[in-house]
């Protein structure tokens, strides 16, 4: 079982269409999924949206009623699939975004790399010229605080070159294990990169196998702006970077 999970915030314009191309995927790449959203208390029309798709699509809504952020729904959709599974070991968790920048039509790629065995599967973006400004500065920028000597290991993951990448594949195994770790706090926390990034090194240091594979994400589709901020999103990765080094240099003491 595969479990599709979107974390969504007013995305109305996108996110029935987006389940419709993952529906249409999937006719033709067979394979059995579920697709859960998380609707982050979307004040636009994504409730309305989504309804009529649970009658075409193995589809469950989790409906927050208070906005809670994209790691927080994250969180959650991790929880709802490990509590899901009947197989953790065959079974997997697809993160993807709701606004198109994620392709479906690149699920086919991942999931032979998550059915040859490896744990965790990143699709890491290449550069496209139809990138916003702010998406690309902040790439930039991300990479040269990666490179930065003193947080240079807290801002990584060996082997992937973007640790920052929001689409993703988890075997059901490495998601448990999360959970398990984290007991009551969030799996992972912090705005959408940071999130993304210590998601990334705890299930990484918890699998046995972490593959990547390029692919190229679209900008020139989506209907709304980037919510990217560069200098704050920049000052979040780098702040990151600096306690998990401290937190570190607590524990070996």
């Amino acid at each position: 079982m595969l479990f599709i999970c979107i974390p969504s915030h007013n995305e109305a314009p996108t996110v029935g269409v987006l389940l419709w191309r993952i529906r249409k995927v999937f006719r033709e790449f067979s394979r059995e999924y579920e697709i859960l959203v998380y609707d982050d208390a979307s004040t636009d029309e994504t409730a309305e949206v989504l309804a009529p798709y649970h009658k075409v699509l193995p589809l469950t809504v989790i409906r927050g009623t208070q906005r809670v952020g994209y790691a927080r729904a994250v969180d959650a959709l991790l929880r709802d699939a490990a509590q899901r599974t009947r197989y953790p070991r065959r079974d997997a968790v697809v993160l993807l975004q709701a606004d198109f920048t994620d392709q479906p039509e690149q699920l086919p790629e991942l999931i032979k790399r998550f059915e040859g065995g490896a744990d965790v599967v990143v699709a890491e973006p290449a550069a496209v010229p139809s990138a916003p400004k702010p998406v690309r500065a902040l790439a930039t920028w991300a990479r040269r605080a990666a490179r930065f000597w003193p947080v240079r290991a807290q801002l990584s993951v060996p082997g992937i070159s973007d640790p920052f990448a929001t689409y993703r594949i988890f075997r059901i195994t490495v998601v448990r294990d999360l959970v398990r770790d984290a007991g009551d706090a969030p799996v992972t926390d912090g705005p959408v990169r940071v999130a993304n990034l210590e998601l990334l090194r705890r299930a990484a240091a918890l699998a046995r196998r972490v593959e990547s594979v390029t692919v190229e994400p679209r900008f020139d589709i989506r209907p709304r702006a980037t919510r990217v901020q560069v200098w704050p999103d920049l000052k979040a990765i780098l702040s990151a970077g600096w306690a998990a080094r401290k937190r570190r240099a607590v524990a070996t003491v």
